[in-house]
């Protein structure tokens, strides 16, 4: 009974995912039509606005901010072929390293995750396992300890005595691991056999390297919605975006789900990390971009690995998903706050144009938020149909990139959810980068509670 139940579940929510994806390619064939048909209406509407000299100076800045996003994008396109992952170093060249995982109400999945990190072909003598109980309130504990019984003594336990946010449970295993490196991975993600040695190879072939992060793709995307079209983000954000980052030795996050740190480069900044405040309160979010921005403002490298693969749990939810993007939209207002205060000084020996560059476009990006969720709600409100067919017809463009580029990585029929994703974004999730911006002062994780998890 209960195979057929699943069985026809499955079926319901792939006949609800074929019904969402030819919702899509319908509207944005409606919205081609819509542009078609307004098309002269959109050529006076431009007019109308340059007659006025707000209007003027608002279509000369998009303008220059169009023409700097299609040099910069060339710029990025150049460099993500000039990348290439460093392949794995042997045996004996390997650091020794200690992996922290860090849980909070994470039931069986940080049992999975420890079950994988075992099974690595990283030498046992070399590698260090610490997880970290942040005082959880289900029963991750005991699943911890069921690890460790299998485990023994590779596993090393601590149970926080309250919930202390994932930055003091880090703290716990830097202050406590013995390693070289420090490896970091959620509670929520599965790692490759070969990760943990791609991942911490960097450290031996560039002295410099001061971290590295991962390539983190969706591990819940089997049938859900929303994991699907962002697994096809997540291939764009960190095989394109982080391998050119990779290149300028300046990638600006090194995910929590998978990063790994030169201990030196940790202790030198350890304290200041997990004191560190924004607008007066204690900072408890971003604890990956804060830790990335104290590394590079020593002047050391960050890098990619595109062969060091974690797979992570990712929200189905429309409320888990806006949650998440607001963590990560106030961690980036802070910490592009932090990055302002060293990356035009002579923060390191070398190139930093590259690493200026990158700044400039991220902060663009959260300044010119505002100004075009403004001329967003004037062009709803003048013109709604030719908003419509304009801004899908500007999907259709832009995300055809993401499509050839996951198809070109892995496959066609999963890369079209980029259609549906930007589709989703552009209409439903516009507003959070402005409210992360206004919101920034304020604390909490948002999508760790009980009542979200499964």
């Amino acid at each position: 009974m209960l195979s057929n139940y699943r069985l026809t579940n499955n079926k319901i929510k792939n006949s609800s995912n074929l019904n969402v994806l030819i919702s899509t390619f319908l509207l944005i064939g409606l919205g081609i039509l819509f542009f078609y048909v307004f098309h002269t209406d959109f050529k006076e509407f431009n007019e109308q606005r340059q007659s006025s000299t707000f209007g003027y100076l608002f279509m000369l800045i998009a303008l220059g901010l169009f023409i700097y996003k299609v040099f910069f994008f060339l710029f990025m396109f150049y460099k993500y072929f000039k990348y290439k992952p460093i392949e794995a170093v042997s045996n004996k060249e390997l650091p020794k390293i200690t992996v922290i995982v860090p849980a909070y109400n994470e039931s069986q999945q940080v049992f999975d995750t420890l079950m994988s990190l075992n099974k690595s072909d990283y030498p046992k003598d070399k590698i260090q396992l610490i997880s970290v109980d942040d005082g959880s309130k289900d029963d991750t504990w005991l699943w911890m300890q069921k690890a460790k019984t299998i485990l023994g003594e590779n596993l090393e336990l601590h149970k926080q005595p309250k919930n202390m946010g994932k930055r003091h449970a880090l703290y716990y295993g830097f202050n406590n691991g013995t390693g070289d490196v420090f490896v970091t991975v959620d509670s929520d993600s599965i790692v490759t056999k070969n990760t943990l040695k791609n991942l911490v190879s960097p450290f031996i072939k560039d002295e410099n390297c001061g971290a590295v992060a991962g390539n983190i793709r969706v591990l819940n995307k089997a049938k859900e919605l929303l994991p699907k079209m962002l697994d096809v983000s997540f291939v764009l954000s960190f095989e394109f975006v982080r391998s050119a980052e990779s290149t300028l030795k300046s990638v600006f996050c090194t995910p929590g789900a998978l990063a790994a740190y030169k201990k030196e480069n940790v202790l030198n900044c350890l304290n200041e990390w997990i004191n560190q405040t924004f607008m007066g309160k204690p900072s408890d979010i971003g604890e990956d971009r804060a830790l990335t921005n104290m590394i590079l403002k020593q002047g050391k490298h960050v890098l990619f690995q595109r062969n060091a693969v974690a797979f992570t749990n990712v929200p189905d939810k429309y409320t888990g998903l806006y949650k998440m993007f607001i963590r990560w939209g106030r961690s980036n207002v802070r910490e592009s706050i932090e990055m302002s205060k060293f990356i035009f000084t002579n923060f390191r020996k070398g190139s930093k144009i590259g690493s200026r560059l990158l700044f400039i476009s991220h902060v663009t990006e959260l300044i010119m938020s505002f100004p075009f969720l403004i001329f967003m709600l004037f062009f709803v409100a003048v013109h709604p149909l030719l908003f419509l067919g304009s801004t899908l017809v500007t999907i259709l463009i832009y995300s055809t990139f993401s499509v050839v580029f996951y198809a070109y990585r892995y496959e066609i029929k999963e890369a079209v959810w980029a259609y549906t994703y930007s589709i989703l974004y552009t209409f439903g999730l516009f507003w959070v980068t402005p409210y992360a911006i206004v919101t920034a002062s304020r604390r909490g994780w948002l999508t760790r509670g009980l009542a979200e998890k499964k």
